[in-house]
């Protein structure tokens, strides 16, 4: 499966490679989406957490809107209908922000090598959300990976999830214009 996965991203990588030079593929705006719906889900929590501390019940109002904005948005980069890709992706979106923002405090610690870890998970997670979003996971064969699995193609130790991290850096550019 491991190297079905290997030509799938090479294939995948070339096709964007051609698409980007005839501009029919704009995924640099995806990214930016997604960063987007990653803070729309923090204000979802936000908005929770400030109704029950407070008990206003006109914080939850605000919640269902930005909620509705964030279904809406998210319809625009999960095309995947199958089991629970929905939400999955959103939840994939919602840790990865979550670890961004805890490796960032670690960084502000002091604790380089601890925010450095919490980074690496995070960018794994936004690497599997546009790996089961670009159709580049396979749904129906997933099985657990030994994350630390070489191939004859790798260099180093780096895992699925790692792979998919170097496709997203060569495919997913938001400095793009």
């Amino acid at each position: 499966m491991e190297e079905d996965v290997i030509k799938k991203i090479n294939e995948f990588v070339q096709k964007a490679g051609q698409m980007k030079k005839e501009d029919k593929l704009d995924l640099s705006s995806d990214e930016d989406l997604s960063l987007a719906i990653m803070n729309l889900v923090s204000i979802e929590e936000h908005f929770f957490f400030t109704g029950m501390k407070t008990g206003k019940p006109k914080y939850f109002d605000f919640l269902r809107e930005v909620r509705e904005m964030r279904k809406s948005l998210l319809k625009k980069i999960v095309k995947k209908e199958e089991g629970e890709v929905w939400c999955l992706s959103k939840h994939l979106l919602a840790a990865s922000m979550r670890l961004l923002e805890v490796g960032t405090k670690r960084l502000g610690m002091g604790k380089k090598e601890e925010a450095d870890d919490f980074f690496q998970k995070a960018y794994n997670l936004y690497s599997l959300f546009w790996g089961l979003n670009l159709n580049l996971v396979d749904t129906e064969e997933i099985k657990k990976i030994d994350e630390g699995a070489l191939n004859k193609h790798d260099q180093e130790k780096k895992g699925f999830l790692g792979k998919l991290g170097d496709l997203v850096k060569r495919v997913v550019n938001c400095c793009i214009e």
